[in-house]
């Protein structure tokens, strides 16, 4: 039986990973177990394991913006480094990307081999970080680009809007950023199956199907809550900026999951129903 080493295992979807991965053999590490920006403890860590799981990551990403390289410490140094490890040690090895890899100017979904064309420092040090993961992992690397994650053990944007709404009578939040919500215990899920087949290595892109607007997620939300989603007004970006530019339009494509002989995640109106209907949208 396999071995597997999640790192970043204390976070949102570290969370669901050890969940999915309930009964597999795992040891699971947090920030404060494994410094991943050292290599020699990376090494260490790795040792003994057949597939590493890398959730560690730096994600403020206006603090990016002035502490970059911090950020790149982890989110490439630190990916760069478990993935050498891995293929010192023969494992497999998944690491996390993100949508922010991209500009955000594209109007059809992002395809997996789309040149990386980052606008902020959080981008570029994971497209850093993709780029010496497949450098180093080879066949046996997966990188699983996400986008918009949501879930029941962390601060996420649906949480957010759950919190307003028990304090506020009306809001607005912007229409004209597009994207994917994604449900992290379903990425966790899908994480498992494709390491449990017999797909290659490359880039994934691991969001839930279909597209909406900030806007319009958070109006799901508060419906799936039994709240009237009308206290929701739409604004425009120019109404809540930010250090760190986001990109307008992150709806990524999912044509890897068809040519490794997959279904790609469900649509992210049913995963958000499902959330709900479990309880990982309260506390």
């Amino acid at each position: 039986m396999s071995r597997y080493l999640v790192t970043g295992a204390t976070g949102m979807l570290g969370t669901d990973l050890q969940a999915a991965l309930a009964d597999r053999e795992v040891t699971a590490l947090g920030r404060g177990d494994l410094d991943v920006t050292d290599a020699a403890a990376v090494l260490d860590a790795v040792a003994g394991h057949d597939v590493i799981v890398n959730a560690a990551a730096y994600t403020k990403v206006d603090d990016a913006e002035e502490h970059e390289d911090v950020a790149y410490a982890v989110n490439a140094t630190g990916a760069g480094n478990l993935a050498a490890a891995a293929a010192r040690h023969g494992a497999r090895i998944v690491q996390y990307s993100t949508d922010y890899v991209f500009d955000g100017s594209a109007t059809e979904p992002y395809a997996e081999e789309t040149p990386h064309a980052p606008i902020s420092a959080y981008g570029r040090t994971k497209a850093a970080g993709e780029r010496l993961v497949l450098e180093h992992g080879g066949d046996a690397a997966f990188v699983i680009r996400t986008a918009w994650l949501y879930g029941a053990h962390g601060p996420n944007f649906a949480k957010t809007m759950l919190r307003l709404a028990e304090s506020k009578d009306a809001w607005s939040v912007v229409d004209d950023q597009v994207g994917q919500p994604t449900w992290t215990a379903d990425l966790a899920a899908k994480t498992v199956e494709l390491l449990d087949s017999d797909a290659p290595g490359g880039v994934y892109h691991g969001t839930n199907g279909g597209r909406t607007s900030w806007f319009g997620f958070a109006r799901a939300v508060l419906e799936e809550a039994g709240l009237d989603p009308e206290r929701i007004t739409p604004t425009d970006s120019t109404a809540f900026v930010r250090p760190a530019p986001r990109p307008a339009f992150s709806v990524l494509g999912h044509d890897a999951w068809a040519s490794a002989g997959l279904t790609p995640m469900r649509p992210w109106r049913e995963a958000l129903h499902a959330a709900a209907s479990s309880g990982a949208l309260s506390g």
